[in-house]
């Protein structure tokens, strides 16, 4: 940042050997500007990163180290690197003038020197700092400003997620640990396939995160099926089916309404759309509600279909034993290129060991068995 300081007067190091060119710059500088003074290379070292200046006039030919060899260590070390290098030289060569340049000076004054020169210069190149330094400092502002809204956003979204899955839970008993347990599936079964030539394009990291943030919002619909059927205690009728069945447009007509509101699309809301509405559609066509068959499926439904499905499969339910992990994961095989995307059961079977494990962590308690828990696995 420089030494400028409270008072706003620029710190001007000026190196040199010969003491009679020291004095000629400093009385030259000093009405303008705060003057140090080094005689050699290494003294001008432990200046430049004990004052910070604003700016160094560095003469190049000295005994020991040399201005090149000054300005090439000043360069490498990250306090002083930002320090702008005016080189003092009586040599003449174009060769020599480059070399300054390539190290990283920014100007060449030769000797004897031209008052207005040297004043003009150095006051052009303490502009030129400044805007740096005021650019950069507007970056790392704008940088900051950045992650801070990043973070709000990601707040707001997982606020959001808790207030509604909260409201779905007061519905029915069964989405409390339901919704936990597939959302931790789905991201697992996203991690596996990151790297998949069918997969990776569609599951980069930032994606498996908003899979992992949307998940709880696929049975959201539920909150629009009448009591009588979302809390009966038994199967549902052929005719009750198809009214929980609408649990899916329900759930992509609501999260669409919040997306509509929006003046800009939102990954976020995109995902939970296609997990809500498209999660019961099966890889041969016959699920529902559209039939989408194959890769017309969007990746999250076909993700948080195998998940959904081994979640309804293990737990216990008012009208039927929850099956055994090793039963559940018989089922899901069975279906392999049936209902499910091949690749994606692949990747379930490989990982089947974290899903028990899953599974483990966030079981239901005994009080939740009672609930309704109509999630038409079949």
């Amino acid at each position: 940042m420089g030494a400028t300081g409270m008072t706003g007067v620029p710190t001007v190091l000026v190196v040199d050997d010969a003491p009679d060119n020291r004095m000629i710059l400093c009385e030259l500088l000093k009405p303008l500007y705060r003057v140090i003074e080094a005689p050699d290379g290494e003294a001008a070292m432990h200046m430049a990163v004990a004052e910070q200046p604003d700016i160094i006039l560095l003469d190049v030919v000295m005994p020991g180290i040399s201005g090149f060899d000054v300005c090439r260590q000043l360069k490498s070390h990250g306090e002083t690197r930002g320090i702008p290098v005016i080189f003092l030289t009586s040599l003449n060569a174009p060769e020599d003038e480059t070399r300054g340049l390539v190290l990283g000076g920014v100007d060449y004054i030769t000797k004897p020197v031209n008052p207005p020169v040297v004043m003009a210069r150095v006051a052009n190149h303490l502009r030129l700092r400044a805007a740096a330094d005021f650019l950069r400092d507007q970056n790392a502002f704008l940088e900051q400003e950045i992650s801070r809204r990043t973070r709000e956003v990601t707040a707001i979204q997982e606020a959001t997620v808790v207030a509604l899955t909260s409201l779905a839970e007061t519905r029915d008993n069964e989405t409390g640990n339901h919704i936990r347990r597939t959302q931790h599936y789905v991201k697992a079964l996203a991690d596996r396939l990151k790297d998949h030539p069918r997969f990776a394009a569609a599951l980069d990291e930032v994606t498996r995160q908003m899979l992992f943030q949307s998940a709880p919002l696929h049975d959201i619909g539920k909150i629009g099926i009448p009591d009588r059927i979302l809390l009966k205690q038994g199967r549902l009728t052929p005719e009750e089916y198809e009214i929980m069945k609408t649990h899916t447009t329900l759930g992509r007509d609501a999260l669409q309404r919040a997306e509509e509101r929006l003046t800009t699309p939102v990954s976020f809301l995109h995902i939970a759309k296609e997990m809500a509405y498209s999660h019961q559609e099966r890889w041969d066509g016959s699920g529902y509600p559209e039939g989408l068959k194959g890769n017309a499926i969007p990746v999250a439904a076909r993700l948080m279909a195998v998940a959904d499905v081994y979640d309804a499969l293990i737990s216990k339910r008012v009208y039927k034993q929850g099956m055994t992990h090793e039963a559940a994961t018989a089922a899901i095989a069975a279906k392999r290129g049936i209902d499910f995307d091949p690749d994606i059961v692949d990747a379930f079977l490989s990982i089947q060991d974290t899903f028990r494990e899953i599974a483990h962590r966030f079981a239901d308690d005994e009080a939740s068995h009672s609930g309704s828990a109509h999630h038409l696995a079949s």
